[in-house]
C-alpha cells in the first residue's frame, strides 16, 4: 500500500510546481499591464498640448500618409540665469523659431522624409504679405497656428501632428538618453554657442547637442543656414533612433526617465498622443531620407537676407509627398 500511494502522489508536486509557475507569471503579466497603462496615462496627462492645428477655408484636404511639423523654439523657459550662461543662450526675449522640419510618413512601405524649412525662406504669411517663415511664429498675433497654416498653405500638405520643443526640453532628453553619438564633419569653435568640438565620431551630452545645432560656422558650402540645417536634420535623426532603440526603451533606468522627461518637455498638438510619439520614434528607425527645400539663391529684401525657394523643384518635392510617393531624386540635397 505504500508504494502504490506513494507512485499516485508523485505527480502532484510538478502539477503544483507548474500551476504556482503559471500563476506567477499571469501575475507579473497583469502587474506589467497594469504599470503600463498606469504609465500611459500619467505620461498622456503630463503632456503640455496646444492649438497649434485648426481648420480654415482652403485648407488642404487629407493627404495620404502622416505629415508633422516639428518646431525647435528658442524659448529659455525652464532654464535659469546660471544654465543661460552656462548653455550660451543668452537672455532673449519674445518667441522665435530655430528649427522647422517636416517629417513625413508613408502608409505604404517607403521611406519616411524629413525636409528642412529654412526659417529665412520668403513666404507669403496670411495678414503680413511676405515674410520670412519664422517669423509666422513669432509675430504677435502669430504662433503655432499660424506657422502651422502657413507651412500647410506653402505646401499643399495636410500637417497630422505639431511638436514643439524649447532649449532646456532639448537638453533633458538628450541627458535622459545618455547623450546621442555624432559624426562630427569639421573643427568647430564657436563662443557664442559654447562648444569646442574636434572633427570626428563623437558623444555628445545635452548641452553640447544644444550648441552643435545652434552654431551658424560654416565649412565647405560658406552657407550658414544650409549647413546648419543638415546638422540639424543629422541629430534629429540620432537622437529619435538611439530613443526608440531596444536598448533604451527595454532599459527602465532610461525608457522611465526618457519618457518624463519627452512629456515635460515638448508640446503637442490636441490631436497628437503617447502612440503618435512612439511612431515618430519607430519611422526615424527606418533610415529616412533627409533633405532640404531647395532653394534658388538668397536676396535682400526690405533689409533683409531671405531664401528664395525653386519654386519648380519645390512643387514636384511637395506633390510627390501630397501623393505619398518618394521625392524625386534630382530634387533633393543633403
Amino acid at each position: 500500500m505504500p508504494n502504490v500511494s506513494s507512485r499516485s502522489k508523485s505527480p502532484r508536486g510538478p502539477r503544483r510546481t507548474g500551476r504556482l509557475i503559471a500563476r506567477i507569471l499571469i501575475g507579473l503579466l497583469v502587474l506589467l499591464l497594469v504599470l503600463a497603462v498606469a504609465g500611459y496615462f500619467t505620461i498622456d496627462g503630463r503632456m503640455k498640448r496646444i492649438d497649434a492645428l485648426t481648420d480654415y477655408e482652403g485648407r488642404p484636404a487629407d493627404t495620404p500618409g502622416t505629415t508633422w511639423l516639428l518646431v525647435g523654439s528658442d524659448s529659455r523657459e525652464g532654464l535659469t540665469k546660471a544654465q543661460r550662461r552656462k548653455l550660451a543662450t543668452g537672455s532673449s526675449v519674445g518667441r522665435r523659431t530655430d528649427t522647422m522640419m517636416l517629417l513625413h510618413i508613408p502608409d505604404n512601405d517607403g521611406r519616411p522624409t524629413l525636409v528642412s524649412l529654412p526659417r529665412d525662406s520668403y513666404v507669403p504669411i496670411e495678414g503680413h504679405g511676405s515674410a520670412k517663415l519664422n517669423a509666422a511664429y513669432s509675430f504677435q498675433d502669430g504662433g503655432p497656428a499660424l506657422l502651422a497654416k502657413t507651412v500647410e498653405k506653402v505646401t499643399g500638405l495636410r500637417i497630422d501632428n505639431y511638436m514643439e520643443i524649447g532649449f532646456a526640453g532639448f537638453v533633458g532628453i538628450v541627458d535622459a538618453i545618455g547623450g546621442v553619438e555624432i559624426d562630427v564633419k569639421q573643427n568647430i569653435n564657436d563662443p557664442k554657442a559654447g562648444i569646442k568640438l574636434k572633427k570626428g565620431v563623437q558623444t555628445l551630452d545635452g548641452a553640447t547637442a544644444l550648441g552643435y545645432v545652434r552654431t551658424r560656422q560654416t565649412g565647405a558650402t560658406g552657407i550658414p543656414d544650409f549647413e546648419r540645417t543638415q546638422r540639424q536634420r543629422q541629430f534629429f535623426s540620432a537622437v529619435v533612433k538611439k530613443a526608440a532603440s531596444p536598448g533604451v526603451l527595454i532599459n527602465p533606468f532610461t525608457s522611465v526617465p526618457l519618457a518624463f522627461s519627452a512629456a515635460d518637455s515638448v508640446a503637442v498638438g490636441q490631436e497628437t498622443g503617447v502612440f503618435d510619439l512612439l511612431s515618430l520614434g519607430l519611422a526615424m528607425g527606418d533610415n529616412p531620407v533627409t533633405t532640404i527645400v531647395p532653394f534658388s539663391g538668397f536676396e535682400d529684401i526690405n533689409g533683409e537676407n531671405v531664401v528664395r525657394w525653386d519654386r519648380d523643384k519645390a512643387l514636384r518635392m511637395f506633390e510627390a509627398l501630397a501623393q505619398d510617393k518618394q521625392v524625386p531624386k534630382d530634387v533633393l540635397a543633403k
